[in-house]
């Protein structure tokens, strides 16, 4: 295990990163790997009250330590204090320093899903960290959809739950069919060579930036940022300039680990206190639908906070302005009875 420590001015503790290997590794699938290495990073004491904080798809733990989530929460007095709690942020399998097919394998790394995916968690916290209880487990995004699949898989090991930017509902809709244009896009480039390009397809950059701008961002924040065609235009540009690192099969595997997502026919097993919360202009689960309050039905300890739209907000990606929600997180971890672990 390697262990760096980074130094910051957030006003929290400086985090640790940290690489720890999982040996035999078995997937949904029934494929192994002799070794899978997760990567984490830390903050504050170990013997603080643990708190889990999952990311979102193509996303790492450190895209979750931004001034909007990390810098209202983590700091003194703030609602996940660091000085009072031991905040874990781990790279999900599949991302960032954790194993995936970028690594060498390419198409030949095993098809993982969510169910995976929180294993690798799972067995980080219990089998290295020596964590069996969390005080909260938090996640955005993907890091939602992994939290409720942590609440109905393994009820007892968390007080709190609080899924966000995501529904514990199968993959549907316009959700479901964007996501799945945006594998093809990148599958059937030509340049994609069935996974075994020499250098990154044209269209990941394109698809992966159309895909946010039609499923992120926020209506009314984006007619705010482009009122005209020439802001339009120059809107798509300074997105389109932004540094791009993403690979093409680790892309693809990442966006496709949503199959056999439906944590739904177990929510009846939740046992710890839940906040979930969602975006009204959110254009990956609008709550028009009507699925998410129809699922919270099924949640005996359960609260659904819809932050309403306005220019402030921006869509899918609301969850990460923790100003909006900081105030009901604090709440629920006053009242969250602390559990003996199980």
């Amino acid at each position: 295990m390697e262990t760096r420590q980074h130094c910051n001015a957030a006003g929290y503790p400086a985090l640790q990163e940290a690489d720890w290997i999982a040996r035999d590794f078995r997937f949904n699938t029934g494929a192994t790997m002799s070794e899978v290495r997760l990567h984490y990073r830390t903050i504050g004491d170990p013997s603080g009250e643990p708190v889990l904080v999952l990311h979102g798809t193509t996303g790492t733990g450190a895209s979750m330590l931004t001034p909007d989530f990390a810098g209202e929460l983590f700091g003194s007095g703030q609602p996940l204090d660091a000085d009072r709690y031991f905040i874990i942020l781990p790279d999900a399998l599949g991302a960032g320093g954790s194993s995936k097919p970028s690594d060498g394998l390419r198409t030949q790394f095993p098809a993982y899903n969510y169910d995976d995916m929180v294993l690798a968690q799972h067995r980080l916290l219990t089998e290295h960290l020596n964590i069996r209880h969390l005080r909260l487990l938090i996640g955005n995004s993907m890091g939602g959809m992994h939290a409720w699949i942590w609440g109905v898989q393994y009820p007892d090991f968390m007080d709190a739950l609080v899924p966000m930017a995501s529904q514990p509902t199968e993959m549907s809709g316009r959700n479901w069919m964007l996501r799945r244009m945006l594998i093809e896009m990148v599958r059937n480039d030509p340049e994609y060579r069935g996974g075994d390009y020499t250098s990154q397809p044209k269209s990941l950059r394109l698809s992966s930036a159309f895909f946010a701008l039609a499923t992120n961002g926020g209506t009314l924040a984006c007619q705010k940022a482009a009122p005209t065609m020439e802001l339009a235009d120059r809107y798509v540009d300074d997105k389109s300039a932004q540094p791009f690192t993403l690979d093409a099969n680790d892309f693809i595997y990442q966006w496709s680990a949503a199959r056999g997502y439906n944590p739904a026919p177990g929510l009846g097993n939740l046992r710890a206190a839940v906040l979930a919360v969602i975006a009204a202009d959110d254009e990956r689960y609008p709550p028009e639908t009507g699925l998410m309050e129809r699922a919270m039905k099924l949640v005996h300890k359960g609260r659904l906070l819809v932050i309403p739209a306005s220019e402030n907000t921006c869509g899918h990606g609301t969850n990460g302005l923790a100003r909006f929600y900081k105030r009901e997180l604090h709440e629920l971890l006053q009242k969250a009875p602390r559990r003996v672990e199980e």
